[in-house]
């Protein structure tokens, strides 16, 4: 009898870990699976469709005559200052969104497939920036319609925007994360707008920081809130780039350099 030799397989080298492209490509793909939730339930976008337009609309007539002596006058304090509000405020959706989807168990299948540790999490984050930039377009239509002139030009305002929507974006790591270690969507609601209210109505969004009390103003001057809103107001009023758009996008770097390695780490540990 002639003997049969089996030669053995090959041996696979396998790898615990992706390269940035395929990070980056991988995120892509699940901020389109984002933007397909969006399409399906266009009811997500009420609040950032809706709340720019009354938000606008009550702080300016409720505000401006008091403030500036009428609303025309105000439209350059307020339009920027309730830009940032309006964004940051919608960036909370983020973490009660993620939270929802974990309670369905979706991000379990997530993580037992083969892509990025940091993909389902930063693609959820990527495809919510079309909620920021609705917000933010309609937040300068509706001030154009009631009348504000911004002295930058067209092409500042949109700086102007595109400077909110990165920092809002940076910030949604943080609701993220509070997504991740919260136990129910209301809980993730709850904490962040305990966070995020003193940090954005005290500022100078709505009023000029040297009418408040003295002990106000040094938390109103370092509130970063602050500092994102006077970057905003100097690019879309005058058109100059200033140290607070510095300090604004220094922030964010920093917010996103140390809240998404934490919101990947709590998410493999609990998704």
């Amino acid at each position: 009898m002639s003997a049969i030799t089996i030669t053995p397989p090959a041996q696979r080298k396998l790898k615990n870990h992706v390269s940035l492209t395929q990070s980056v490509a991988n995120s892509f793909t699940m901020a389109y699976r984002g933007i397909l939730k969006i399409k399906r339930t266009p009811e997500q976008l009420f609040d950032v469709t809706l709340q720019p337009i009354i938000f606008t609309l009550m702080f300016t007539y409720i505000f401006g005559g008091a403030i500036a002596g009428n609303v025309i006058n105000y439209l350059p304090t307020i339009i920027p200052g309730i830009l940032v509000q309006t964004v940051i405020t919608t960036s909370v959706v983020t973490g009660v969104q993620l939270r929802e989807d974990m309670d369905k168990g979706v991000f379990d299948r997530f993580k037992s497939l083969p892509i990025a540790r940091i993909a389902p999490l930063a693609g959820a984050l990527l495809a919510d920036t079309i909620r920021y930039t609705i917000a933010t377009t309609l937040t300068f239509v509706m001030g154009f319609i009631m009348g504000y002139r911004p002295g930058g030009g067209f092409g500042f305002v949109v700086l102007a925007g595109m400077l909110v929507i990165v920092c809002s974006w940076a910030i949604s790591w943080i609701f993220a994360f509070f997504g991740v270690i919260a136990r129910t969507a209301s809980s993730v609601q709850g904490i962040s707008f305990l966070i995020l209210f003193p940090l954005t109505f005290l500022s100078n969004a709505f009023v000029p920081a040297d009418t408040m009390p003295d002990w106000l103003q040094w938390f109103v001057n370092i509130n970063p809130v602050s500092h994102l809103v006077t970057a905003v107001r100097d690019l879309a009023n005058n058109g100059t780039w200033g140290a607070d758009a510095w300090l604004a996008l220094l922030g964010a770097a920093v917010i996103v350099v140390v809240f998404a390695p934490l919101t990947v780490r709590a998410y493999m540990r609990k998704a």
